[in-house]
């Protein structure tokens, strides 16, 4: 190893260390290299990061790069010894390599036999080692930990470079024309690390099991069945490493009638305690436990009951403590906590036996008027509805309290989300999933019949809609630095949409409503990240009208890329009738230029690929992998060690130098009024949503916390995730990193 070799990754190093230390960097390589007896391979790496740290400050931003180096160096004289290769040679192997791993049952026998051996040798040839040099020490160590193929004794068969040709091999295997070609632009995306993948896709494309979508939402049914049959799909995609939203609206409330018997039910907290053993005990191939959101309206008489959940105090007989919970807000609602007047409480079974319609299907098509004001006041007239009164505010009380002392409940403001749904003709949206960030129609799967045929058992159900989230994301600082996000994003919806045809779903309702609305989600991350880069301070501006360019021209660009797959593979089948079809897409948004014009008019003649196309995930293990700031949120330190049970590794924000140091202001220091006017200005062009945070000190006032979701709600937001407070730790969904 040289001192070019070593410092390869960032030429910027070489300005940042005196002669001497180079010199003496030097030394130490050459030693490294007698160090290195066969079969040592640890202790040699341990050896030569050892050997850097002693050298460098390990909070200097730049140290990361040598220790990547060095890694990376010791995976090469690792798998190259397996190959019995010179480690020049290494990648020369891999089409000999892809079908052994294949035979041996560690890749997807489809997917390498869909290739010739032609091709295969061609395709190695691609494999750049010199873009390994963009990791940073974690991302390169969280990749190849977490996610490159490993034997069946856990050893390490395939390097960095591989898993990214592999990923876009097995996306793109079904290709009918230029299939090498597409799969060599998804590779070049992905090494670049311009994007990532989800991270279901990028543990699981091109090995045998497991699936490749992110998250799912479910919506239970008011039936014993119902709600037992979900429970069972829950375990099951929990099972494949989904994360889950479970929407339990329309489940009866405590105390509601059974078949006539009054006061029979026990409303929705033991079933969401149900649901909590379900998280537990379906724990992913013991990798981590199952991850549940459950959703629940504001109007809901058990939202009390559902507030105090996750609570540290209390009956524990009332508590589901790995449970994330959501709550759903109408407009009305917020009127009501900001004019300090009273919120009535009913049972969704009652609601709809009384009075002849459901409650939680309607929301008001626009602002301060619509249909769901008018139902809810007629229930709250009607004399032979029973009802509980409180203030609205004393229900906002309760939220903050539980969202200070856990983080949660996150919101879902119902009104805003179903006005923008494109696809409003075909249903409605009653929550999100897991992260926020999905926005898309839902319905209850119904139990009908169970009989025997032909001596088997065979049950009967009506599936509803059962949301799948299929996710990806832009690397900002990246992409928008080198310009690529014209050439970029078609590569992605591509790869998205191909996912939908790929994924072995385990849950038929879930692939129907993949199939009916090819439902995508194509977000960001790094733009705390880019704002650095560009010298833009978060509480600016500039900042906000950045948001607004930059998210245009991501929406354009997505949507042109959408249209013009559909001119090639045919519109998503709910098209006729939709946002897009008719237009009013384009026009709700006050889209009037001339490129604009232009992509309304294409997309109204030749149809759209996918329903719905955008959404930003927290995508935080994926953001460190590519060496950057998560999603859209600002970094929590410019200096942190990112701690696991095996070990703690300091980090430093990223390009962290005397420019950029200036443009990171920790989270919680930050005005989060001004990341909600980025994300109003973000969310315009936004079909879904964005996984939003809020950051506040311990010692926030309620009166604050009250102020931003006033604000929150006012804006436009269509939801907000974690109270990130300064005295609480959370867990981030690592299924709906992208």
């Amino acid at each position: 190893m040289t001192t070019h070799t070593l410092f390869r990754s960032e030429e910027r190093l070489k300005q940042q260390f005196t002669a001497a230390q180079l010199d003496e960097f030097w030394r130490v390589s050459k030693r490294w290299k007698i160090r290195h007896p066969e079969g040592a391979e640890d202790a040699w790496q341990q050896a030569m990061i050892l050997e850097a740290l002693n050298l460098l400050d390990e909070t200097h931003p730049y140290y990361t790069f040598v220790a990547a180096t060095l890694y990376e160096e010791q995976l090469y004289h690792q798998v190259a010894a397996k190959r019995g290769v010179a480690v020049e040679d290494v990648h020369k192997a891999f089409a000999r390599e892809a079908n052994r791993l294949a035979a041996k049952g560690l890749y997807q026998a489809e997917v390498i036999t869909s290739y010739s051996q032609q091709e295969l040798t061609e395709m190695s040839k691609w494999l750049d080692r010199s873009r390994n040099e963009l990791f940073t020490y974690i991302g390169l160590k969280t990749l190849v930990d977490r996610y490159v193929t490993r034997d069946f004794n856990r050893d390490i068969v395939e390097l960095p470079q591989e898993r990214w040709l592999m990923i876009a091999m097995t996306l793109h295997r079904h290709e009918k024309t230029d299939r090498l070609a597409k799969v060599k632009e998804a590779y070049w995306a992905l090494s670049n690390l311009y994007m990532t993948v989800a991270t279901p896709t990028l543990a699981n494309a091109g090995k045998p099991n497991g699936q490749l979508s992110s998250c799912f939402i479910d919506t239970v049914d008011d039936s014993l069945q119902g709600i037992y049959d979900s429970n069972t799909d829950v375990a099951t995609l929990s099972k494949y490493g989904g994360g889950i939203g479970v929407y339990m609206g329309k489940v009866r409330s405590r105390g509601s009638s059974i078949r006539g018997f009054k006061n029979a039910s026990s409303g929705v907290v033991p079933w969401i305690k149900q649901l909590n053993n379900t998280a537990v005990s379906v724990d992913q191939l013991g990798q981590r436990q199952g991850a549940i959101a459950v959703y629940l309206d504001a109007w809901h008489k058990d939202i009390l009951a559902f507030l105090d959940l996750r609570l540290n105090n209390g009956d524990e007989r009332l508590r589901a403590h790995d449970i994330f919970t959501g709550i759903c807000l109408p407009d009305l609602f917020m009127e009501k906590v900001e004019a300090r007047e009273d919120w009535y409480l009913f049972d969704p079974h009652e609601v709809r036996t009384v009075m002849g319609f459901a409650l939680e299907d309607s929301y008001d098509e626009q602002e301060g008027r619509g249909t769901f004001r008018t139902q809810y006041q007629a229930c709250v007239e009607h004399p032979e509805l029973s009802r509980e009164v409180i203030p609205a505010i004393d229900i906002m009380k309760r939220i903050m309290k539980s969202q200070l002392e856990t983080g949660v409940p996150f919101h879902f403001y119902r009104d805003e989300v179903n006005r923008q749904n494109p696809n409003s003709h075909e249903g409605m949206i009653y929550s999100s999933n897991l992260c926020t960030e999905i926005m898309q129609n839902m319905s209850a799967t119904t139990f009908e019949s169970t009989t025997i045929e032909d001596d088997v058992i065979v049950t009967k159900r009506r599936p509803g809609d059962f949301v799948v989230c299929n996710l990806s994301s832009i690397h900002l600082a990246r992409a928008v630095e080198d310009d690529v996000l014209e050439r970029l994003i078609p590569v992605q919806v591509r790869m998205l949409d191909n996912v939908i045809e790929l994924n072995d779903l385990p849950i038929p309702q879930a692939k129907r409503t993949n199939l009916r609305y090819r439902g995508i989600g194509l977000g960001t991350f790094g733009w705390h990240h880019l704002l650095a880069k560009k010298g833009i301070r978060w509480e600016s501006k500039e900042a906000v009208e950045l948001a607004d360019e930059l998210y245009e021209d991501i929406a354009y660009l997505t949507i042109k890329a959408s249209a013009d797959l559909a001119a090639e593979r045919g519109s998503y089948p709910l098209f006729e009738g939709s946002d897009w079809q008719t237009g009013s897409y384009f026009s709700k948004r006050g889209y009037s230029g001339t490129r604009w014009r232009q992509l309304k008019k294409q997309v109204e003649e030749t149809g759209i690929r996918n329903g719905y196309l955008m959404a930003v995930a927290p995508n935080s293990s994926t953001a460190i992998i590519a060496g950057t700031t998560a999603s859209i949120d600002p970094i929590f330190q410019k200096r942190y060690s990112e701690e696991k049970k095996d070990y703690k590794i300091p980090v430093t924000a990223p390009e962290l130098n005397e420019e950029t140091t200036w443009y990171y202001k920790s989270a919680y220091y930050i005005d989060q009024h001004w990341t909600l006017r980025q994300n109003a200005a973000r969310q315009k062009h936004i079909d879904q949503s964005i996984s939003l945070n809020f950051y506040v000190q311990n010692t926030i006032q309620a009166k604050e916390l009250l102020a931003l979701h006033l604000d929150a709600w006012k804006q436009k937001m269509k939801s907000t995730y974690y109270v990130r407070s300064t005295s609480i730790e959370l867990i981030d969904c690592d299924s709906c990193s992208s």
